[in-house]
C-alpha cells in the first residue's frame, strides 16, 4: 500500500528525472492529510506496510519533527497500531539522530537512499554532492543502529568508471549490509542534464527502457562496452549468490536495532515461514545458507526473526530476477543514434 507525501526534490542530480517532472519547489501534504488517509486505511483492514511516496522524505526536517512524526506516534499509540512504514531519503539523514528517532517511534523502519557509487570522482560528476565527503558506511551503519533498514541504490557506467568500479561497488554493499540492493546500469532519461549532455556529445543511443536494473543502457559508455556489461553481469551474480546474500543478512541483522516492539504473530507470517523452510531450507541449493542464517538469528537476534525470514524469501524473487534480466547479454552499441 502506497500514499503520495510530496513531490519535488532540492537536489540536482543530472540523471534524475524527478525535477524535470515535478520541480525543485517541495509540495507537502499536510500531517491531517496524511492521519485521515491512513486512518482510511487502517478501517479497511490493511495491517501491511505502507509506502510513503516521496523523493526525498526528510526534506523539510522541522516540519517532520513538529509536526507529522509526532502526530504519527500519538495515532499509533490511540488505535494500538503496528504498521510499518517506508520510504525514500537522503545519506544525510544519519547526520540526525533526533530525527531518527522519531521516526522509528513513528514506525518507519525501512529507508531507500540512492547511494549510487562509492566513487567520490563519479559522485561529483553526476552532482549528487551531499554524497561526498562522508563516511557512507558509518551513515549506513548508524542509520540501521537507529532501527531503520537501508535499502540501497547503485549505479555503474558514469564517465570516471574504469573496470575497478565493479569490486569497489561490491565490497561497499558488502560492507554495509544492505541487503536489498538496486544496481543498474546508468541510464540518460529524457529531460535531464545527463541526457541533454550526451546528446550534445553524439552519445545516446534510440532505446531507454527507464529501468535501470534491466542491464542495460542508452548511453555509448566511456569504458568499453564489453566490459561493462561483463562486469554488471560479473556484480549481480556474485551479491546474489546465496553465499554473499546471506552473509549481507547476518551484517545487517548484527547492525540492526529495532525499536519498535513486534506486533502479533499472524497465520500468513507463519504459512510464509513453511512454504520458506520447503523452498529454501529442503528444495532449494542455498539450505545450508538459509538453515545456518535462521538458527543463527533464533540464538542472537530473535526479535528479528521474522525479518530474516522475510529477506531470505526476497533472496529468492532477486535470484530470478536476476536470472532473467542476465540471461542473454545485452547490446550496448558503439554506434551513435
Amino acid at each position: 500500500m502506497a500514499i503520495q507525501f510530496s513531490r519535488g526534490c532540492p537536489y540536482r542530480c543530472d540523471f534524475c528525472n524527478v525535477t524535470t517532472l515535478f520541480g525543485h519547489k517541495i509540495r507537502t501534504k499536510t500531517s491531517a492529510q496524511i492521519i485521515a488517509e491512513l486512518d482510511g486505511i487502517r478501517k479497511l483492514g490493511w495491517k501491511e506496510s505502507v509506502f510513503f511516496v516521496d523523493d526525498n522524505f526528510i526534506a523539510h526536517r522541522t516540519y517532520l519533527k513538529r509536526e507529522l512524526l509526532p502526530a504519527l506516534i500519538s495515532w499509533r499509540q490511540e488505535y494500538g497500531v503496528t504498521t510499518k512504514f517506508y520510504t525514500e531519503c537522503s545519506i544525510n539523514l544519519a547526520d540526525d539522530a533526533e530525527l531518527m528517532a522519531l521516526m522509528a517511534s513513528a514506525g518507519f523502519n525501512q529507508v531507500f537512499i540512492g547511494i549510487e557509487t562509492p566513487d567520490d570522482n563519479a559522485l561529483q560528476e553526476c552532482g549528487k554532492h551531499h554524497n561526498t565527503s562522508r563516511d557512507m558506511l558509518e551513515n549506513i551503519r548508524r542509520i540501521q543502529h537507529a532501527g531503520i533498514e537501508v535499502q540501497g541504490g547503485f549505479i555503474v557506467g558514469f564517465d570516471t568508471d574504469s573496470p575497478s568500479i565493479f569490486q569497489k561497488q561490491i565490497d561497499f554493499i558488502q560492507n554495509s549490509g544492505i541487503v536489498t540492493a538496486m544496481v543498474g546500469i546508468l541510464q540518460a532519461l529524457p529531460g535531464t542534464k545527463l541526457y541533454e549532455r550526451l546528446k550534445n556529445e553524439g552519445r545516446l543511443l534510440n532505446h531507454v527502457s527507464g529501468d535501470n536494473a534491466d542491464s542495460n543502457t542508452n548511453i555509448v559508455p566511456k569504458m568499453d562496452p564489453t566490459l561493462l556489461r561483463e562486469g554488471y553481469r560479473e556484480m549481480m551474480n556474485h551479491l546474489y549468490t546465496p553465499k554473499h546474500y546471506y552473509r549481507r543478512i547476518r551484517t545487517l541483522l548484527q547492525e540492526y536495532r529495532p525499536t519498535q516492539l513486534r506486533g502479533s504473530f499472524r497465520f500468513s507470517q507463519f504459512m510464509a515461514f513453511v512454504r520458506s523452510a520447503v523452498m529454501l531450507g529442503v528444495i532449494g541449493r542455498e539450505r545450508f545458507h538459509y538453515w545456518r542464517m535462521i538458527a543463527w538469528t533464533f540464538i542472537h537476534r530473535q526479535r528479528s526473526l521474522t525479518l530474516a525470514i522475510t529477506l531470505a524469501i526476497y533472496g529468492h524473487h532477486f535470484r530470478k530476477v536476476c536470472a532473467l534480466h542476465l540471461k542473454e547479454p545485452q547490446q550496448m552499441g558503439s554506434g551513435i543514434s
